[in-house]
């Protein structure tokens, strides 16, 4: 069950089939996520790329705080048929939903974001080079945040790009800008 917290639709449970290969951002991780960016960005002024979207948890709480353009990136067609279906489901034509690789994706090039949320599998290993491919690719704005969802045995290389990391249980969020 995915609930979301703030904006618009807030308290809005959402069923998501039990058959969909994600793990889903807890409620108690994403709300101190969303505390967090409550205080760095103006939802109202982000345009948003949710990647490795899963189940659209990300997305959808972007749409119901007033993000005006998002948009979700993911390899598995039945989570790209489900984010499609939620948001149109919810009203929410801001949310252009993507089937792709998110690494393909990066490396197209297609846009830049003002806010990066990525959420790979956690056992990926290729997650450590998501900030240098990111930021190689130039496809974050100036002042834009990456947020990349990962356990804590995930530890990434220096960069300097990398502001912080928060912890909330077993939800790592490590912050780039």
């Amino acid at each position: 069950m995915i609930r979301i917290i703030g904006g618009q639709h807030k308290g809005r449970k959402i069923s998501a089939p039990s058959n969909l290969p994600v793990r889903p951002t807890t409620d108690y991780a994403k709300e101190g996520l969303f505390n967090l960016l409550n205080n760095r960005i103006d939802f109202e002024k982000t345009k948003a790329l949710d990647l490795f979207a899963g189940t659209g948890n990300i997305t959808y709480e972007l749409a119901s705080r007033g993000c005006p353009d998002i948009v979700s990136v993911d390899s598995d067609f039945h989570c790209v048929r489900f984010i499609t279906e939620t948001a149109r489901k919810l009203e929410m034509p801001q949310v252009k939903v993507t089937k792709m690789d998110a690494y393909v994706f990066i490396r197209k090039k297609f846009s830049k974001w003002d806010l990066i949320f990525a959420d790979p599998p956690y056992e990926q290993k290729e997650t450590v080079s998501l900030p240098e491919l990111i930021f190689k690719n130039e496809i974050l704005n100036e002042n834009g945040l990456l947020i990349i969802e990962h356990s804590a045995r995930m530890v990434f290389p220096p960069n300097e790009n990398l502001l912080e990391t928060r912890s909330y249980g077993k939800v790592n969020f490590s912050i780039f800008g």
